[in-house]
């Protein structure tokens, strides 16, 4: 039912329940989170975690309620009297229709500044990148030398130097003295990590400082101090406060610890760890030396099993010619034998076999003579046909045709001339006869050259 048709039928009749919750979708609905300032009264934090307490000043008061999950998140606890400033939503709780509010932020009254500064002052340096992580240096795993940044009188300074003394106590300490809190703290702060920066005296530098309220933190949210972090060539770990305690410092050193006990934990190694991890390594290369041993030692007896001495090795190397030597004289034996039972059965099989030596020997004569006959006969023939060839050729050679008076006329390319017309008036030619040649001048009749043919 919507807020118009309730009013409009005034006369229809709804239950308490349909009344309260119209209520509380009225309020949810019409007055956003808000930021309101009071004192706490009535503060009782149940079993369950949750806080219910109720905001006054000095004319009115308002009930609230602050689940589990939410006063966890504190950096402070709720007291009976405290100023606070809180936001939340306005609503009303419907099993009893108490007008109240969920409350989802808190802090100190006061505070609100500080916590405006600090989200501008962390949103600008966020935008400039000192925050990326790609800017963050790696930690010394061994470092020769740490620095820390913290008062002399700070309890933080005695339990990083005791933690450090008992996980490494042979790593120097160098402390940079600076005050932690107050007037003209962050520039001590900063000036001390510029120091440390320019000395190069350490490999990794500690900043911390004990917890506090945000005020006593507020110098490690100063823009100097930042600065300082950003720009110090040493590898930095910041431990500021409790673990739920973050300042700006923290989002700009290469490391941030929760507490300074933790960030001496960080910078250092444990002796004890690393011991046990050298006696873990001397106990594994024991464990495999030994192995080695006994596997070497296996090896030895397996290849004393092996080596034998030079005589009984000569004396096996005898037994085994003369086994040997045996064996080859029965093969040979055996063979011979076999050999002349073969040559006995061929004989046996050739005088069954024997040929007519005498018939044989006629037909051999017979075709001898037949033989020497067809070879007289193609002799013959092939003397006739090469008394006819060298007739024939006798009758081409034109060395014959030149014994008989005639000239061959070439030109100077040694081509022989066929007809008339292939020489020019006054022309020189070669006249080859039967015994050398000569040479000759055309000289055509009346001078004139006769044409050439077409």
């Amino acid at each position: 039912m919507t807020r118009q048709n309730f009013f409009d039928r005034s006369q229809d009749v709804i239950s308490v329940s349909s009344l309260n919750r119209m209520a509380r979708d009225l309020l949810e609905a019409g007055i956003p989170p808000v930021w309101i300032g009071g004192e706490i009264s009535n503060l009782t934090l149940a079993a369950s975690g949750h806080a219910y307490f109720s905001l006054k000043d000095g004319g009115a008061q308002v009930r609230c309620v602050m689940f589990r999950h939410k006063v966890s998140a504190l950096p402070f606890r709720p007291r009976e009297g405290m100023q606070v400033e809180l936001r939340g939503q306005v609503t009303l709780y419907e099993a009893r229709g108490d007008f109240q509010i969920n409350v989802g932020e808190m802090r100190s009254a006061g505070l609100g500044r500080l916590f405006e500064a600090f989200e501008r002052l962390k949103a600008k340096l966020q935008a400039e990148g000192l925050f990326d992580n790609g800017r963050k240096r790696e930690l010394p795993a061994h470092p020769a030398a740490i620095g820390i940044v913290t008062s002399p009188a700070a309890a933080a300074l005695r339990d990083v130097v005791s933690t450090l003394r008992r996980r490494m106590p042979g790593i120097p300490l160098i402390l940079y003295p600076a005050q932690v809190q107050g007037e003209g703290s962050a520039q001590q702060i900063a000036k001390a990590i510029q120091t440390a920066g320019e000395r190069r005296e350490v490999e990794v530098l500690i900043v911390c400082r004990g917890g506090g309220s945000i005020e006593d933190l507020w110098s490690f949210n100063e823009e100097v101090v930042a600065r300082a972090v950003a720009a110090c060539p040493i590898p930095t770990v910041s431990g500021v406060g409790h673990e739920t305690d973050f300042t700006i410092c923290d989002f700009v050193a290469d490391r941030r610890a929760p507490t300074p006990t933790a960030a001496a934990e960080l910078v250092s190694p444990n002796r004890e760890h690393l011991a046990m991890q050298l006696e873990q390594t001397r106990r594994g290369l024991e464990r495999a030396l030994s192995r080695l041993l006994m596997d070497k030692t296996q090896q030895l007896d397996f290849l004393g099993r092996r080596l034998l001495h030079p005589g009984a090795k000569l004396q096996a190397r005898r037994e085994r010619l003369a086994a040997l030597s045996q064996g080859l004289r029965r093969r040979v034996d055996a063979a011979f034998e076999q050999g002349r039972w073969r040559l006995q059965l061929a004989g046996s099989r050739m005088a069954r076999h024997q040929p007519d030596f005498g018939a044989l020997s006629q037909s051999l004569r017979q075709r001898q003579d037949r033989l020497q006959r067809a070879r007289d006969r193609l002799l013959d023939n092939r003397r006739q046909q090469l008394a006819q060839l060298s007739a024939t050729l006798t009758a081409l050679n034109p060395e014959a045709v030149l014994a008989r008076g005639y000239a061959i006329v070439q030109k100077r390319d040694g081509k022989a001339v066929k007809h008339p017309s292939e020489l020019l008036n006054h022309e020189k030619v070669t006249l080859r006869l039967a015994e050398g040649s000569t040479e000759a001048r055309i000289e055509h009749p009346q001078g004139a050259q006769p044409e050439l043919p077409f």
